[in-house]
């Protein structure tokens, strides 16, 4: 069988996360991050799902996304039914899951070419 290396040429591909931070291509991140395939805000001002609302949320609604993964922390949390339901109400997919979980599923999801954005809170 003949195997062929995929190499993401055409969107953000998250290749580390560690104690010192993020690398997306050839670039390290230390502050939390909204990534999507062609997408990459930095330094977005969140340290915990308690500082997200609809507010902070805004950008995220006008990409009308089919999933947003919120990763952050190395235990699994559960975002607070006000923010389920936000996402509900838009009809936009939700999971949160832990930071190494998120970029790894971010992955996966646009070598799929999905219409997903990933929220790393760190």
């Amino acid at each position: 069988m003949q195997l062929t290396e995929h190499k993401p040429q055409n969107y953000n591909h998250i290749r580390r996360v560690d104690d010192e931070g993020i690398v997306i291509g050839d670039q390290r991140y230390t502050g939390s991050l909204l990534v999507g395939a062609h997408l990459l805000e930095t330094d977005w001002p969140l340290s915990s799902l308690a500082d997200l609302d609809k507010e902070r949320l805004a950008p995220v609604w006008k990409l009308s996304p089919e999933l947003v993964l919120i990763g952050i922390g190395d235990r699994q949390q559960i975002a607070p039914i006000e923010l389920q339901r936000a996402f509900l109400e838009r009809h936009i997919g939700l999971e949160c899951m832990t930071l190494q979980a998120a970029c790894r599923t971010f992955n996966v999801l646009m070598s799929e070419n999905r219409r997903a954005l990933a929220l790393l809170i760190q």
